[in-house]
């Protein structure tokens, strides 16, 4: 089998900075509560109308591209992970694949809908691709353009203050014989069972079938659509929900599990790590994690505090810093990890 390596990465985020005191002016909260709680003292926003998930994967893997020494031409696959699409369908992968101008070719383009996972699912799937030989230059990316669809209203803050716009991408090829470069072991689970503590619910296809059984706010009329209603509209059910603290309580132990998974995996201790980069969901979560495992500051990559949460883009974004101020070089073990929406969580053991 092949070896799989990360060529080239690169990311874009939006050149619009958010900082907390903007959004005291919008809803009542405050830059001390926020930083407080999750450590975020801005985030970037794209253009409205001018700017899409799309159109940020697109400047993330132009850079991406470059960096691996390669055309667009030559991506042979890809793989665009998001929750936030420009259509509720098609997927953002075709999407990328036009704005590329590479239809021509007509490559295979798969959506991942794992949200905060969304990369580490991505790229685990990646790797069996290149491992099998089935690809030979796949573009994975990570996007998100959360600022479309959050309620910045004192009603939505303890959300809308976590999330901001962004993306990353990676190109994966095979590793050359000799080549120090490889991914060493890809770990995914989930648990389906607390799928509603951290959803976007409506609008959607379910028509009250979860934890709604009474239907209340649905027609009875079989020709009238369920998938948006005007108690959804009314009572203010298009954003997104989240358990903050079920969530933060079930990440800090799935984080280091997954981790630990990874290492073990390859033979590895945590004090062989150069770098752990976790999700940026919260930096709170970061920092019990590290403490978790007795990790060294220098061995955890955050950049949550200028970014925010930005989803499946948090990961590829801070590899790509990484990589950009010389944190990390060639044959460096690195772990990628994530926990979200799903629940899904799972980690990447890579030399880099």
């Amino acid at each position: 089998m092949n070896r799989t390596k990360i060529k080239g990465v690169g990311h874009y985020v939006p050149e619009r900075v958010v900082k907390n005191t903007d959004l005291e002016k919008v809803m009542d909260t405050s830059d001390e509560w926020i930083v407080e709680r999750t450590g975020i003292h801005e985030r970037r926003f794209g253009a409205r109308f001018e700017e899409s998930t799309t159109m940020l994967a697109k400047k993330a893997s132009e850079k991406a591209i470059a960096d691996a020494g390669c055309q667009p031409s030559d991506i042979d696959f890809i793989i665009f992970a998001t929750l936030s699409p420009d259509y509720f369908f098609p997927g953002c992968g075709v999407l990328l694949q036009r704005e590329l101008g590479i239809c021509e070719t007509e490559i295979g383009a798969l959506d991942v809908r794992n949200q905060c996972s969304g990369f580490v699912y991505g790229l685990s799937v990646a790797d069996q691709f290149i491992k099998t030989g089935h690809y030979k230059n796949i573009l994975l990316v990570g996007a998100e353009m959360h600022s479309m669809g959050l309620d910045f209203t004192t009603r939505g803050r303890d959300v809308s203050v976590i999330f901001g716009d962004g993306a990353g991408a990676v190109v994966l090829q095979p590793a050359d014989k000799g080549d120090s470069s490889e991914i060493l072991s890809s770990h995914l689970h989930a648990d389906g069972r607390h799928a509603e503590e951290l959803a976007f619910i409506n609008p959607g296809c379910h028509g009250g079938v979860h934890g709604n059984k009474d239907k209340q706010g649905y027609s009875d009329n079989e020709w009238d659509s369920i998938f948006v209603t005007q108690k959804m509209l009314d009572d203010h059910l298009l954003f997104p929900y989240m358990n903050g603290q079920f969530v933060f309580k079930t990440a800090v132990k799935k984080f280091p599990e997954v981790i630990t998974k990874a290492l073990k995996s390859a033979g590895k201790s945590p004090d062989e790590l150069k770098l752990v980069i976790p999700h940026q969901a919260n930096l709170r979560i970061s920092q019990f994690v590290q403490k978790l495992l007795r990790l060294r500051d220098d061995q955890v990559y955050s950049n949550i505090q200028k970014y925010g949460n930005t989803t499946a883009a948090s990961i590829p974004i801070a590899l790509s810093e990484a990589v950009e101020q010389g944190v990390v070089q060639r044959g460096d073990l690195v772990c990628l990890a994530a926990f979200g929406s799903g629940f899904t969580w799972g980690s990447v053991l890579l030399h880099w």
